[in-house]
């Protein structure tokens, strides 16, 4: 299971998920669906991902970072996991 993060490209904001498939849930977010990411303006960029062996560990991590609302916690959350920090 991954969890991801996307920008939008127009307005920087972030969105974070969980899928099996990346490559089909960006095209889904770019795609014209009814949710969050389909009424924002512009495309979404995959900015980062990380793997996760437990569904569960990737949800939690998620809702987590959601509720943080930080885009500079954000961003070094997936740039320090990148780098193995």
């Amino acid at each position: 299971m991954y969890l991801y993060l996307l920008e939008n490209q127009d307005s920087g904001v972030y969105y974070i998920g969980v899928t099996k498939d990346i490559e089909e849930r960006v095209r889904y977010h770019n795609g014209s669906n009814r949710h969050f990411t389909g009424k924002q303006h512009g495309e979404w960029k995959l900015m980062s991902s990380k793997y996760f062996s437990d569904a569960k560990e990737a949800r939690k991590q998620e809702k987590r970072l959601k509720k943080v609302r930080n885009k500079q916690y954000i961003t070094w959350y997936f740039t320090a996991q990148d780098q193995g920090a």
